[in-house]
């Protein structure tokens, strides 16, 4: 069998987890394996109507009340008595925060492996895979070992797909044995971010700024073609430690990591941990007054040029089409 840990907001998978599901889907299929889930809270039950497009026979609902909110101890300690129940051969969990967070407790708790950011998994009784490492700069060939295999699939690498033939997911309550101790460190809260509108992980079209922007008013034009784009703002680390930004439109290592189909990179220089952000991106078009910008040679279409003259002329030329 062939475990995949799921996260929802409010009984709705999130994509990463729809992305990790399928890495497991192709699993279960090369081992002849069940594909089997785990999710948490009261509202978890609900996915068992969605996740049946993927394949999934069965989902393992933590219907806990104490754990509606992330309490990362207790998350791994009731994966860790779930194994000891099912001996899945496989635990695949989405490359998020929180995903990294669970294996790793699960892995110490059962003294387990665990190969995290993974591209490409081949099944066997030793798994070869290929896993992203330094933020994405390099890729790892390895092989993983282990009677219960941990993996976490890299965000925004594979595409979510369904399966071929929808299952009827059986929903299984099941309820671990937690003491007070593993709820030593909790989420108390969620403060909602001011963002309207898409997302910056799931826009289709971002426009990013970076330095080269020069000022926070300037953003206003690549508002206006992100409008026209039907698409969101992001920016560069230097944009947000300049204050010019918030936070949460931050691309990179330490902000989002984004998968559109295009990404308009506007006086960014491309930095690595950048490009570790956008290298989901299906195709980058960059806008730079320096040709020799490491951005400039990884985009797929570059403009030489600077984005104060070459922003508005995209702009009036999109009005004109309208």
């Amino acid at each position: 069998m062939i475990l995949s840990l799921v996260e929802h907001a409010g009984g709705r998978p999130e994509e990463t987890s729809l992305e990790a599901l399928t890495l497991a889907r192709e699993l279960a299929t090369a081992t002849d394996a069940a594909l089997e889930a785990v999710a948490f809270g009261a509202e978890s039950a609900a996915l068992g109507e969605k996740i049946g497009d993927y394949g999934v026979e069965t989902l393992h609902h933590v219907g806990d009340e104490r754990l509606d909110t992330y309490a990362p101890e207790a998350w791994a300690e009731s994966i860790a008595q779930l194994l000891d129940a099912t001996d899945p051969e496989a635990v695949v969990a989405p490359g998020t925060d929180r995903g990294q967070e669970v294996l790793a407790h699960v892995g110490a708790r059962r003294d387990l492996p665990m190969a995290a950011n993974c591209l490409d998994v081949e099944a066997g009784d030793v798994y070869e895979l290929s896993r992203q490492r330094w933020g994405g700069s390099l890729v790892e060939h390895a092989c993983l070992d282990s009677d219960t295999k941990l993996v976490t699939v890299a965000e925004h690498e594979f595409s979510p797909e369904t399966a071929a033939e929808p299952t009827d997911t059986s929903v299984q309550p099941f309820e671990p044995s937690l003491d007070e101790s593993a709820f030593r460190v909790t989420v108390d809260r969620v403060e909602e971010s001011d963002e309207t509108g898409v997302s910056l992980g799931e826009a289709r079209v971002v426009v990013g700024g970076g330095r080269g922007v020069g000022d926070p008013e300037d953003y206003d034009k690549l508002e206006t073609l992100a409008d026209s784009l039907s698409g969101t703002v992001g920016a560069s680390r230097a944009a947000v430690n300049e204050g010019w930004r918030p936070h949460d439109d931050q691309i990179g290592q330490t902000g989002t990591k984004i998968s559109p189909d295009l990404y308009v990179a506007c006086g960014i220089s491309g930095a690595v941990q950048h490009m570790v952000g956008c290298k989901g991106a299906d195709n980058i078009l960059a806008i730079n007054t320096d040709p020799e910008a490491a951005i400039m040679q990884k985009a797929d279409y570059a403009v030489v040029g600077d984005l104060h003259e070459v922003v508005p002329e995209l702009n009036d030329a999109l009005a004109d089409e309208r």
